[in-house]
């Protein structure tokens, strides 16, 4: 005959073996997050790294010698003349 103490035993134990499987799913959890914050990341490096060729791209594309020699291919030069203002006043 099983006496009382015995079932209250199991129950303890099983009780122990939930709590065990719900660490290891929790450890499992936290192991994904970590592997994709890690991920994400290596993403935002690669981001930065290319938004910062860009960029030297885009100021050596701006440059004025670049635009000079870029229209002199296309047969235009600079003026040798600067421009000049005109004002237009209204008369009464």
């Amino acid at each position: 005959m099983v006496s009382d103490d015995a079932f209250a035993n199991w129950r303890f134990i099983i009780f122990l073996s939930l709590l065990a499987l719900i660490m290891i799913a929790s450890s499992h959890i936290a192991d994904k997050k970590v592997h994709r914050i890690a991920q994400l990341n290596n993403t935002v490096k690669e981001l930065k790294s290319e938004y910062l060729d860009v960029r030297k791209q885009l100021t050596q594309v701006k440059m004025e010698s670049k635009i000079t020699a870029a229209m002199a291919q296309r047969g235009l030069q600079p003026s040798e003349t600067p421009p000049q203002i005109i004002k237009i006043t209204k008369q009464q």
